[in-house]
């Protein structure tokens, strides 16, 4: 097989949540622990850093490896899902793994794995993990699948342990009470292990106290002590005042950025304790320590190939992209498009079955046009339906069977002044990017 009939074996031949939806999740670590000692345990080879949470678990993952690169580390990163290719799900110093990696990989190994009838995440995760081995690298930043407890990536012990904050999500796989998701995702933490907890509600922060109590993690909770001080937001930029830090300028927009980025620099002040921060970078001045963390928050996708937060796409019209797939996401998401100063706004927006509909559409603005569509993903909702329920809840627009068509039609439709958005899904950010490159 070549490399696009690897993947195509990859995507086809194991149950795959990201098509599947609740068929395609396979609970509990025993295929991942069968896959771990067949390769030597390679996790072990390398230090860890284990990113969970309901949003954000991303960003965060992405810049806390872009700083530990500015600081001299080889950085393995871990992420899902991918936009357009699956080698963004593995890379190392932001290089996507190498393809032939990937179709040696498979061809070697799936007569081991095809018996224990794996999924695709945790075949993947297996060779994540190898590959960083064999690529030698000083730490891996390792983004949870789903949840945390049962998660694949749970057979790692990290130096740190992130859980970026606790919303409604997933609720089939993780329970239906935020206690219950809090209560999967705190299934990272170990013994002796510092947890960084981003954010937290009245429901959620008792789960993360009670939990750190019986395992013997040590957990800071961010929104005790901020690191970020102040924020200021404007159309084209983002900068916090920090508190060990100084001024950082963020390349990622997104206003939901502040809690990340509290949450990161809480991380790297943790970091710096253990001492583990400027590992190779231990002859530059006091006063330039920092300049490692700005320069990662600058440039954290040109140093790890980020996509799809608060993406602006081009200009003349305004396009941006973001993968908020959830109410918590929508809510900062609802939050920034207000802000927006545009003559008018053209939406273009898809969804899949397993998300709050309802919740969602609620907080799309009314006075714009929409470009209802779906994803090609056998879990996307009807963009015939999403008309239906639009029209109801005074959202006005049409609709259309890709996203590549809504979008051409909202670009089309645009004046230079307007204003043009893509999302409700990682699945329409992903189709508009693959079809654009």
């Amino acid at each position: 097989m070549n490399y696009k009939e690897t993947c195509h074996y990859l995507f086809n031949q194991m149950p795959m949540f990201e098509k599947q939806g609740a068929t395609g999740y396979k609970e509990g670590l025993e295929n991942s622990l069968k896959l771990d000692e067949h390769f030597g345990h390679p996790h072990r080879n390398y230090l860890t850093i284990h990113v969970a949470g309901t949003n954000g678990k991303g960003s965060c993952a992405h810049t806390l490896s872009a700083i530990l690169q500015q600081c001299g580390y080889t950085v393995g990163l871990y992420t899902s899902p991918h936009l357009v290719d699956f080698s963004e799900r593995i890379r190392v110093n932001g290089r996507p793994i190498d393809e032939n990696y990937v179709v040696d990989f498979v061809a070697k190994e799936k007569e081991f794995f095809e018996p224990l009838s794996p999924s695709f995440f945790e075949v993947t995760t297996a060779m994540a993990f190898k590959y960083f081995s064999d690529m030698k690298v000083d730490i891996a930043v390792i983004e949870v699948g789903l949840g945390g407890r049962l998660d694949c990536t749970n057979i790692i012990t990290p130096i740190i342990s992130i859980i970026t904050n606790i919303s409604y999500d997933h609720m089939q796989q993780l329970g239906n009470t935020l206690e219950q998701i809090a209560m999967e995702k705190a299934g990272i933490m170990k013994e002796n292990v510092p947890v960084i907890i981003g954010e937290t509600t009245p429901e959620t922060r008792p789960v993360f106290e009670a939990v750190a109590k019986k395992t013997g993690a040590h957990v800071v909770f961010a929104e005790d002590d901020p690191e970020v001080l102040k924020t200021e937001i404007t159309n084209s930029s983002i900068h916090y005042l920090t508190k060990h830090y100084g001024n950082i300028q963020g390349e990622l927009k997104g206003i939901y950025q502040e809690k990340n980025a509290n949450t990161i620099l809480t991380a790297v002040r943790k970091l710096e304790e253990l001492g583990y921060m400027y590992r190779f970078n231990d002859n530059s001045r006091p006063e330039d320590k920092g300049k490692e963390v700005a320069n990662g928050f600058l440039s954290v996708c040109e140093i790890t190939g980020l996509k799809g937060r608060w993406q602006t796409i081009s200009e003349h019209p305004k396009t941006v992209c973001d993968t908020g797939h959830n109410v918590a996401g929508w809510e900062y998401i609802s939050r920034q498009l207000s802000m927006v100063r545009c003559n008018k706004m053209h939406i273009v927006f898809g969804i899949v079955e397993d998300k709050d509909l309802d919740g969602i559409m609620n907080l799309l603005p009314k006075d714009a046009t929409y470009y209802f569509t779906k994803a090609a993903n056998k879990r996307s909702v009807s963009e015939n339906v999403l008309k239906i329920i639009g029209e109801q809840k005074g959202l006005i627009g049409e609709s259309y069977p890709s996203v590549i068509e809504a979008c051409q039609s909202a670009q089309k439709a645009a004046a230079p002044d307007d204003f043009v958005f893509i999302g409700g899904s990682s699945y329409v950010v992903a189709d508009y990017l693959q079809n654009r490159i």
